[in-house]
């Protein structure tokens, strides 16, 4: 596995953790580390784990027989 796919995944976890969260406790630890939603690294990282999204979804139909 390349280490895009691999961070690309770990961006991933932390999106769905980070939306386990606020489905659960209604708490974004994404916005309460980098502060709030509205904040630049904030919107950075959500930009960041929704293009990672993108590529992970590229990987479901990638050929790994190559």
């Amino acid at each position: 596995m390349s280490l895009i796919h691999k961070l690309a995944l770990t961006l991933l976890i932390v999106g769905g953790i980070n939306w386990g969260l606020v489905g659960i406790f209604q708490f974004d630890l994404v916005a309460w580390l980098f502060g709030g939603v509205d904040s630049i690294v904030s919107r950075i990282i959500y930009t960041l784990v929704g293009v990672s999204a993108l590529w992970c979804t590229m990987l479901l139909f990638k050929d790994w027989d190559e």
